[in-house]
C-alpha cells in the first residue's frame, strides 16, 4: 500500500494548493463510508457504492450530469419495436476494456460481455451468480428483471437485442443505474480459470473515465485517469477518496484543505461553511426518504393497527428539529413531493400519544417490548440515526412501549436487516437511482422485493398494491401511471409497513477552487468533470 501512502502525503504536504502546471492534479473526496465491494451489481447501499463504482463503470445508457435524463453509454444508440418488447442496442466501437496487475484485455466491449452483465444476475444457474457466498442482487431482483428479461441475445459484436415478456416503462431509466453496469467476460473467465473468482469484487475492471489503483480498507481509495478512456478525458489525474465516517472531522479536513468536496456535512454546520470564504456550498432538495420498517411478519408488528398506534406515538416534527435543524421536512409518503405521482392528498398519522396508548391497548398489546436499529453512519436521508432511535425511544416509553436501540457495523446493518425473523423495526432510508416512482415504490415496498434477495425490509407483501405497480410499470402513459401510484400510495399509508419520517435538504461543500461538480437529484458523487482553478 506504499502508492497510497505517498500520494496521501503529497497530498498533505501541497495542503492541495494549486500545484505547478506540470505536475499531475490530485482530487481528494472525504467519503463518509468504506464501499461494501467494488462489483456494481450486488449492493445497495447508495451513494457510497455509487461513488466508488461510477469512476470505474459505464452502463449502456448514463444519466446526463445533474438530471433524471439518460444519453448513450457504452450504446451509442438504439431502436425499440411498436409494442416496447425489444430493445436492439448498437454498441460503442473501440470502447476499451481496463488492465491490471493480473489481466490484460485482448479485446474491446462486446455484445459477450452485455449479454454475461445480465445472465450472472438474472440466472441462478449462471457460475457467476453467486461467486461470492451470500449475494443476492437486490435491485435485479426487486425490480422483477428475471422475470422481465425474456432473452439477450447476440446479433453480431457490436448489436445486442434484449426481448422483455412486456413493455416496461422505466426499463431504459433502469439500465442507467449503477446494477446495470456492463462488466467484462474476459476478466471473470481470467479469474475463473485461476481460482480467484473474489477479485471481481476487489479489483474492478470497467471501461469508466478512471482506473481503480488500490484500496486499503476503511481508509482510502485510489483511482487514476485512463487513458484510453471512450469519453472526454477527466481534467484530474489521480483521484483518492478519503474514507471519514465523522461529518466533523470531514469538515475539519475540508476547511485545512486536505480534501477538496465532502457528502453529508451536519446540519449543525451549514451556516459556518456558508461563512468560509475558502468554501462554497451547493444545495438542492433531495430525491430520498427515511423511514422506519417494521418486520410485518413478526407479531404484534403484523398488525397494520399496531403499527398506526406506533406511528401515532413518534413525534416526527421533533426528529425534524433535532436531528435534521430545519434541513428536511416531516415524510407521509414514501416517494418525495418532488417526485412525479405524489400524491399530496394523503393524511400522515398525526402525532398523539393518547390516541397511540388507547389503539395499542384495543388490540390488545401490553408490555411491548421491540428493537429499533439505528444504522452506524450518516446517510444523504438521516444525519443521525442513533440520535433518532434515542427520540423515538423515549416517546415509545410515553406509551409503554420498551424500545432497545441495536446497531451494526453498517455492512452487516444491511445484511442482518434483511434476515427473517428480524425483531422490531429498522431505520432506513433511499436516494433515488433513476427519478422514477417505480425505483422507490418496487424496489423496496413490492411482493417480489419482499422475497430473499430483495429490499424491502419490511418484509410487507400487499397483492394489491404489488398489482398496481405492476399496471404503472407496464403503462408508457404518465398520466395513467400517476393515478396507480397514487392509489398505492393510499393503501401504502392505511397499512403502515413503515412510519415514513423525513425527506431531506442535500448539501454538498467543496473547496472555493472546485470546478466542475454538478450536483445530481439522484444523489450521485461523480468527478470525471471536476477540475482545480488556481
Amino acid at each position: 500500500m506504499k502508492l497510497l501512502s505517498r500520494s496521501l502525503l503529497a497530498v498533505s504536504a501541497l495542503a492541495l494548493s494549486a500545484a505547478a502546471p506540470a505536475m499531475a492534479k490530485t482530487f481528494v473526496y472525504c467519503s463518509e463510508a468504506s464501499p461494501e465491494g467494488f462489483d456494481p451489481a450486488p449492493y445497495t447501499s447508495g451513494t457510497t457504492f455509487d461513488a466508488s463504482a461510477h469512476p470505474v463503470f459505464n452502463g449502456l445508457v448514463e444519466f446526463k450530469p445533474g438530471t433524471t435524463e439518460v444519453e448513450p453509454g457504452l450504446a451509442e444508440s438504439w431502436d425499440v419495436s411498436e409494442d416496447g418488447t425489444v430493445y436492439t442496442f448498437h454498441l460503442r466501437p473501440g470502447a476499451k476494456w481496463q488492465s491490471n496487475d493480473i489481466f490484460t484485455p485482448t479485446r474491446d466491449v462486446t455484445a459477450d460481455d452485455v449479454i454475461f452483465s445480465f445472465e450472472r444476475q438474472g440466472d441462478a444457474a449462471n457460475p457467476w451468480h453467486e461467486y461470492i457466498p451470500g449475494i443476492t442482487y437486490e435491485y435485479y431482483t426487486a425490480m422483477e428483471m428475471p422475470e422481465l428479461v425474456k432473452s439477450v441475445e447476440k446479433v453480431d459484436d457490436l448489436t445486442v437485442k434484449v426481448t422483455l415478456t412486456h413493455s416496461e416503462a422505466p426499463f431504459i431509466a433502469n439500465l442507467a443505474m449503477p446494477f446495470m453496469s456492463i462488466v467484462s467476460k474476459e476478466y471473470a473467465d481470467t479469474l475463473a480459470a485461476a481460482g480467484n473468482k473474489e477479485d471481481f469484487n476487489n479489483k474492478p475492471i470497467g471501461t469508466g473515465p478512471f482506473k481503480f489503483v488500490a484500496y486499503q480498507k476503511d481508509a482510502v481509495i485510489r483511482y487514476q485517469k485512463n487513458a484510453d478512456y471512450w469519453g472526454d478525458a477527466p481534467k484530474i489525474d489521480d483521484l483518492i477518496f478519503a474514507i471519514t465516517t465523522d461529518a466533523s472531522v470531514r469538515l475539519q479536513k475540508l476547511k485545512a484543505g486536505e480534501c477538496h468536496l465532502m457528502p453529508y456535512p451536519s446540519p449543525a454546520d451549514i451556516e459556518q461553511i456558508k461563512a468560509d470564504p475558502n468554501l462554497k456550498l451547493d444545495e438542492m432538495p433531495g430525491l430520498n426518504v427515511a423511514y422506519l420498517a417494521y418486520n410485518t411478519t413478526v407479531e404484534p408488528f403484523d398488525k397494520p393497527e399496531v403499527r398506526k398506534a406506533l406511528n401515532q406515538a413518534i413525534n416526527k416534527e421533533a426528529i425534524i428539529d433535532a436531528v435534521f435543524q430545519g434541513a428536511g421536512q416531516v415524510a407521509k409518503n414514501p416517494i418525495p413531493p418532488t417526485m412525479w405521482s405524489y400524491n399530496d392528498a394523503i393524511v400522515d398519522d398525526v402525532y398523539d400519544p393518547e390516541a397511540a396508548k388507547a389503539a395499542l391497548e384495543a388490540a390488545g398489546v401490553k408490555d411491548l417490548s421491540m428493537e429499533i436499529w439505528a444504522m452506524p453512519v450518516q446517510r444523504p436521508y438521516m444525519p443521525n440515526a442513533r440520535r433518532t432511535a434515542e427520540l423515538m425511544q423515549s416517546d415509545l416509553a410515553k406509551v409503554g412501549v420498551k424500545a432497545e436501540i441495536v446497531s451494526y457495523e453498517w455492512g452487516e446493518y444491511l445484511k442482518k436487516s434483511m434476515e427473517e425473523g428480524r425483531k422490531g423495526a429498522v431505520i432506513m432510508g433511499w436516494t433515488g437511482d433513476n427519478g422514477d416512482p417505480d425505483n422507490f415504490l418496487s424496489v423496496l415496498l413490492s411482493c417480489a422485493s419482499a422475497q430473499g434477495g430483495g429490499a424491502n425490509r419490511a418484509f410487507w407483501c400487499n397483492q394489491e398494491f404489488s398489482d398496481l405497480l405492476t399496471q404503472a410499470k407496464q403503462n408508457s402513459d404518465v398520466e395513467e401511471r400517476t393515478k396507480l401510484y397514487e392509489q398505492a400510495q393510499v393503501i401504502f399509508k392505511e397499512q403502515a409497513p413503515w412510519d415514513t419520517l423525513a425527506h431531506s435538504t442535500q448539501f454538498v461543500p467543496m473547496r472555493a477552487n472546485v470546478t466542475g461538480f454538478t450536483m445530481s437529484p439522484l444523489g450521485d458523487f461523480t468527478f470525471e468533470h471536476v477540475d482545480l482553478t488556481e
